[in-house]
């Protein structure tokens, strides 16, 4: 009997038992890089300026995340007396969110059969991934405009501001830079698209995998750069830039309301890592089992990330703003264009 895929009019108890493992592991693995990687950064950023990092909480500071974490839990929660307080308490909870739920298109492995049914190893698969991704990645930014406008300080409204008007550039000139991926894979899936990335490179060049990096250098590296603008990370942290703005939107938090401003940063890290090593390097596809494939080209990515903080300078934000719409976005379109024109003649 040939396997049939498992759904929920197939198998119910099945199905339901399923998913929920699947969102409890990928909520978990999610939870567990956020906490260790203001650990990773940390450490890396010290060595690489010559110096040691978190020592003294457990072996080489290992425990720093869990005390940062506690400290955080037991400091006093201070709401300023002129904030608008119900946005004010919503605001943190509307940026982490979309960022998780973000991760249950993202497929993290081949499909399983375990007996007569073939279990997908991705919470969902939407055949218009890519669209809810960047419908998830534009709510993240009215959590910063509510937390900044909310908190009734010109320093946060401005920081709200500056999110709000960065991200119509850099937004759009991610979502051109991927339009060359749907071209190539013809699907918005990105269950569709790992596949569309499986065999040799153009055919002929058994050595190399045919990664969409290989065939679309441009439109990965302007996705990585606008990435970093839509994460709010060096050198593109404009909406907290403590030279100017003391810290931006989340100026007036304290407590775990401004731990969970981290945690979103950081699972955003996570989710833009996942979404570029699906489109541009293969996803779950490589030498080891799935799941451990996309991990590791994850940690790749927010190696990068963390290494560019330690490196680059905070730019303006009139280069920022410049660089979306006079660089970015043409060049997006030119490689949309070329794309178009190489995709008619190799058909």
């Amino acid at each position: 009997m040939t396997p049939e895929v498992l759904s929920l009019s197939n198998n119910v108890p099945l199905f339901l038992a399923s998913m929920l493992v699947k969102i409890l592991a990928v909520f978990v693995v999610v939870i567990l890089i956020v906490a260790y990687a203001t650990w990773v950064e940390r450490k890396v950023i010290g060595h690489m300026q010559t110096r040691l990092g978190p020592m003294r909480t457990g072996w080489h500071g290992l425990l720093q995340p869990i005390a940062d974490g506690l400290k955080l839990f037991f400091k006093e929660d201070i709401i300023p007396s002129e904030a608008s307080k119900v946005p004010f308490l919503l605001a943190p909870m509307m940026i982490l969110v979309p960022a998780f739920i973000t991760v249950a298109v993202v497929p993290f492995g081949p499909d399983l059969v375990i007996g007569d049914y073939i279990i997908s190893q991705q919470i969902t698969d939407l055949n218009v991934g890519i669209l809810y991704i960047l419908a998830m990645a534009g709510l993240g930014v009215y959590g910063i405009v509510l937390a900044g406008w909310a908190s009734n300080s010109k320093y946060s409204l401005l920081g709200g501001i500056r999110s709000s008007a960065q991200m119509v550039s850099y937004e759009l000139a991610a979502g051109l830079s991927i339009i060359a991926v749907f071209m190539l894979s013809e699907t918005l899936s990105l269950r569709g698209i790992v596949s569309a990335q499986m065999g040799p490179l153009w055919g002929s060049i058994s050595f190399l995998p045919n990664w969409y990096i290989f065939s679309q250098p441009l439109a990965f590296g302007l996705f990585v750069i606008c990435g970093l603008a839509e994460i709010n990370r060096t050198p593109f942290d404009l909406p907290e830039a403590e030279t100017e703005l003391v810290s931006g939107f989340c100026t007036e938090y304290s407590s775990m309301k401004y731990a969970l401003f981290f945690m979103a940063e950081y699972a955003n890290m996570v989710v833009i890592s996942a979404i570029a090593a699906t489109l541009f390097l293969g996803g779950w596809h490589g030498p080891f089992p799935g799941a451990i494939n996309l991990l590791l080209k994850v940690f790749a990515f927010m190696f990068f990330f963390i290494w560019l903080r330690a490196t680059f300078p905070r730019v303006r934000y009139d280069q920022l703003m410049t660089m979306g719409w006079k660089v970015f976005i043409p060049l997006s379109l030119a490689n949309i264009v070329l794309t178009g024109i190489v995709v008619v003649i190799l058909q």
